[in-house]
């Protein structure tokens, strides 16, 4: 089971005329009003970028980048959008951005729509969504070994254009071809070569970002405060992020994969507390994720816990085979268990798409299945004893739907210190955990059932895990660690999510945050606010 067949479940078909549309009609007429006076393209009238309530592709068009149905379905709690800007060129995001601040909207921005708790489709009040997904082109320079990206690309499109130019240079980024760069990089990115090359934000060189003054700025004229912040700080807190200048990294033309499953009744246990004291250590060309989930084992109705041993290894199989009997032997892995392939073969690979797929699959930019989910983390810094990954197994046991995710650090992010990007997890951290709990039933009592399942494995989880503070990855985002609210600026409040998702650098952040938008209009309910002021 691969990470991203977590949310490959078939497609659930739902309306949404349940939820409210509450707007201004006087603040909407006059934003709308506005933009076509603010734009500076001809050739790409905005009016074809701008969707309201009363256009028939409104609906499409808001559903297309949202995923998570737990979202789109919690009428009494969000609202959907005033209007959508589906910007076809940067001037579209400019105006959006000066009109929006003109007449007091507040804007959400979405790029792939992955966002686990929907902030950048869904909101508590009146609001517009500037949509960057049809911003998108990848423009690969091989001479300098860079690309830059525009933030509409999916990972699927940027690793397709990387192949087509080159079969032994790669870029570090997530397993999940539909991820949208823009958010995907500001949180920090990860896939199965940070050991080797770190998070995609450590292999960034530039960027270009629209302030709130509408001004395009690359790294030089943001300057290294700016810069710093939007690797692993969000950069829907700082400005609307329109590209990435990306370096590219050299991989063999053949790497390795492969994946092992145990049951309890095999020794995973004794396995998992193995793989725990030595996959941080590995050599940094393998990486190897564990994937536990409950099953119905023996034929006989009984639940147990399959674990899921997947490795990527920069190499070919003899020295993998090496490496795992000089450091890992009780994994068992042999040569049957290994497939040598290309590097953007692997990325198929780990996406769970079958062996012999085209690589033209990378281009499909949309999931093909939508679910109702929840999901948590965390980060251990310290070998779980086997008496934890008993509970583990337990609760795992008794809630239905549960998956969960493990993956080592070690290698280069524990060489990368935590204030070199505003990503503070590094060094100290041995595994970063994924908690995900999935549904089908399209109910609030569904709802309020499986998220109190997922709380519940959380908290039997505290003894093993980070703590003061409890570390949080933003990218799996989870409004339950705290949240402002829309409208709020309470800085105690944001201090606390603070803390967990970027540890001491969050104050760094909010005094960027003071220094590039004292007004706080780029926010949401986990965004960085500005720094007080004495």
């Amino acid at each position: 089971m691969r990470a991203s067949r977590s949310i490959l479940l078939p497609f659930l078909s739902i309306l949404l005329f349940s939820i409210p549309l509450v707007t201004s009609n006087s603040a909407l007429d006059d934003f709308l009003r506005c933009l076509p006076k603010h734009y500076s393209n001809p050739s790409k009238p905005i009016a074809d970028a701008i969707y309201t309530p009363t256009n028939p592709s409104f609906q499409s068009v808001y559903e297309l980048h949202a995923y998570n149905l737990r979202v789109l379905t919690q009428a009494n709690a969000t609202l959907k959008p005033m209007a959508i800007i589906a910007a076809l060129h940067e001037s579209h995001a400019q105006a959006t951005i000066f009109c929006a601040k003109h007449f007091g909207l507040q804007i959400r921005l979405r790029s792939g729509g992955h966002d686990y708790e929907g902030l950048s489709f869904s909101s508590s009040v009146p609001f517009v969504i500037l949509d960057l997904s049809n911003l998108r082109s990848i423009q690969i320079d091989m001479a300098s070994e860079t690309a830059w990206v525009q933030t509409g690309a999916t990972t699927g499109e940027l690793y397709y254009r990387i192949a087509e130019k080159s079969n032994v240079h790669a870029f570090p980024a997530g397993v999940c071809t539909t991820l949208g760069v823009g958010g995907h990089f500001t949180g920090g990115g990860y896939g199965p070569m940070i050991r080797k090359f770190g998070l995609s934000i450590d292999n960034v060189v530039d960027a270009q970002l629209i302030d709130v003054n509408g001004r395009i700025l690359d790294r030089k004229s943001m300057g290294e405060d700016v810069f710093w912040a939007i690797r692993g700080g969000g950069g829907t807190s700082f400005g609307v992020i329109l590209s990435w200048k990306i370096k590219l990294v050299r991989v063999p033309a053949k790497v390795t994969v492969f994946e092992l499953k145990k049951t309890l009744e095999q020794g995973a246990t004794d396995l998992v507390y193995k793989w725990l004291q030595v996959a941080y250590k590995l050599d940094e060309d393998l990486f190897i994720r564990i994937t536990p989930v409950a099953i119905t084992g023996n034929g006989k109705g009984n639940k147990t816990v399959q674990v899921s041993f997947i490795g990527h290894f920069l190499g070919q199989t003899d020295r993998l085979l090496q490496l795992v009997q000089a450091s890992f032997p009780e994994l068992g892995l042999q040569r049957n268990d290994c497939i040598e392939m290309s590097w953007i073969e692997s990325t198929l690979y780990w996406a769970g798409f079958p062996n012999g797929t085209s690589i033209d699959i990378l281009l499909n930019r949309v999931p093909q299945s939508k679910v109702f989910f929840k999901t948590k983390s965390d980060y251990i810094k310290n070998v779980i004893p086997k008496a934890g990954l008993e509970t583990l197994w337990k609760m795992m046991m008794r809630i239905e739907s549960i998956w969960i995710q493990m993956n080592p650090y070690g290698g280069r992010m524990a060489e990368i210190p935590e204030s070199e990007t505003a990503f503070a997890h590094r060094g100290g951290n041995l595994y970063k955990v994924q908690y995900t709990v999935h549904w089908s039933e399209e109910s609030s009592e569904a709802t309020k059932k499986y998220v109190e399942w997922i709380r519940k494995l959380y908290t039997a989880m505290a003894p093993y895990v980070s703590s003061r503070p409890r570390e949080a990855f933003l990218n799996y985002r989870d409004l339950d660690i705290g949240s402002n609210g829309s409208n709020s600026s309470d800085f105690a409040v944001a201090k606390v999510y603070g803390a967990k998702y970027f540890k001491t650098n969050f104050l760094r952040l909010a005094r960027v945050k003071a220094m590039v938008d004292p007004d706080n209009f780029f926010k949401n309910e986990q965004s960085i606010p500005p720094f007080p002021s004495i």
